[in-house]
C-alpha cells in the first residue's frame, strides 16, 4: 500500500501501459483519476479500477487540462503523483515525413506533454512524483522512426530540466523508456496498415534479445518503482524496460 490515499492522475490511463499502472496503482490504496481521448475507453476503464474517475481529453489541446486540473482541485486539493503516458507513434521515411505528420506527432508527444506537466505543477508539492514515458527509440537509430524520436528525445531532454528546475521544491522527475510492448499504441501507428503492424511487430520481437513483446504490467511496475517513496534519492533517471533491446543489440 505505497500509495494509500495518494492523488495519482495518469494522462493516457485509459490503455495499454497507463491502463495497467493505474489498476496497479488502485491496489496499492491510491485514489486514481485517469484521461484520455476517447469517452467508451475511458469509462471501460473506470470500471475497472475501484474508485478511478476519469475525464475526457485530447493532450494535443493545451486547453484540455484546465478543467480536469480544476476538478482535481476541487475533489483532492493537489496531486502526488503525475504519470503522463499518452503519446502515439509514426513510421515513416525521412524522404516522406510531411510537415503535418510532424506536428501531429510531436503535439501529442512533446507539445502535449510539456503543456499538461506545467497545467498540473500549482497541485504538487514537497514529495510528490512526476514520471513520464519515454521510449528506447529516442536512443535507438531506427529506419523510419525519425518524427516519433525526436518527439521522444525532446521529452527526454525537458524531463533532464524539470527534474533540474524542482529538485529544491523536493518534487522528482523521471522517465519510463519501454522497448517494444504488446498495446493498442502498436496497432495506431499512423499511415501503416493491417500487414505493415504485423511486420513491425516481428522486427520488434527479432529485436529483443528476450524474444518477446513486454507486457505493459511489466512496465506499470517500473512506474509505480519510480513514483514511489521506494525511488526516493532518484531523479532525472531513465529507466529502459526493453528486454534488454538498447544495451544488449
Amino acid at each position: 500500500m505505497r500509495f494509500k490515499d495518494k492523488v495519482v492522475l495518469i494522462i493516457g490511463g485509459n490503455s495499454g501501459i497507463g491502463l495497467s499502472s493505474a489498476q496497479e496503482f488502485a491496489q496499492e490504496g491510491a485514489k486514481v483519476v485517469i484521461t484520455g481521448r476517447s469517452q467508451q475507453t475511458i469509462d471501460e476503464a473506470v470500471a475497472s479500477i475501484s474508485g478511478a474517475v476519469g475525464h475526457q481529453g485530447d493532450i494535443a489541446d493545451v486547453t484540455a487540462m484546465s478543467p480536469i486540473v480544476e476538478a482535481i482541485a476541487a475533489a483532492h486539493g493537489r496531486i502526488d503523483v503525475l504519470f503522463v503516458n499518452a503519446g502515439v507513434g509514426a513510421f515513416a521515411p525521412v524522404r516522406e515525413i510531411t510537415p503535418e505528420l510532424w506536428d501531429e506527432i510531436h503535439n501529442i508527444n512533446l507539445r502535449g506533454c510539456f503543456f499538461a506537466v506545467q497545467a498540473c505543477l500549482p497541485l504538487m508539492g514537497r514529495g510528490s512524483s512526476i514520471v513520464l514515458t519515454g521510449s528506447v527509440g529516442s536512443t535507438a537509430p531506427v529506419p523510419g522512426n525519425a518524427v516519433y524520436a525526436a518527439s521522444k528525445a525532446g521529452l527526454r531532454a525537458f524531463a533532464r530540466i524539470l527534474a533540474k528546475e524542482l529538485v529544491a521544491e523536493g518534487i522528482r522527475v523521471n522517465v519510463v523508456s519501454p522497448g517494444p510492448i504488446e498495446t493498442p499504441l502498436i496497432n495506431r501507428n499512423i499511415g501503416m496498415g493491417e500487414a505493415e503492424v504485423a511486420a513491425l511487430r516481428q522486427a520488434m520481437i527479432a529485436a529483443v534479445p528476450m524474444g518477446r513483446m513486454g507486457d505493459p504490467r511489466e512496465v506499470a511496475r517500473t512506474v509505480l518503482f519510480l513514483a514511489s517513496d521506494d525511488a526516493s534519492f532518484v531523479t532525472s533517471a531513465d529507466v529502459c524496460v526493453d528486454g534488454g533491446a538498447l544495451d544488449l543489440n
